[in-house]
């Protein structure tokens, strides 16, 4: 069963089913990356250049569930390495239906 599960993360770490997440506004006068964003800013994030990272991830586009063997990182939205679902209060309310039906905790 942990296979199965390792595939599934791995499957959502590929193919991203939602690329850009939901457009957020910053609360608070933020400098990221050397530039200065102030508050209510719009913030899109794209989950599909996280997911491909080859900084958090090592050969992001081969398919390797054995990479999710030995971690803990799940696709819940407490690890931001992989966001297939958003995280916080926008993340997918359906998020629950596939964790509780599949029992992927």
């Amino acid at each position: 069963m942990h296979y199965v599960k390792a595939t599934i993360k791995e499957t959502l770490q590929l193919h991203t089913p939602l690329p850009l997440l939901i457009p957020r506004e910053s609360t608070q006068d933020v400098k990221l990356m050397g530039y200065n964003n102030p508050s209510r800013t719009q913030v899109v994030i794209n989950a599909l250049a996280i997911a491909r990272d080859p900084t958090l991830w090592e050969e992001p586009d081969e398919f390797r569930p054995e990479r999710f063997l030995i971690s803990s990182i799940d696709f819940k939205g407490f690890h931001f390495e992989l966001l297939p679902f958003g995280a916080g209060r926008r993340g997918c309310p359906g998020i629950h239906l596939l964790w509780s039906s599949t029992s992927l905790h």
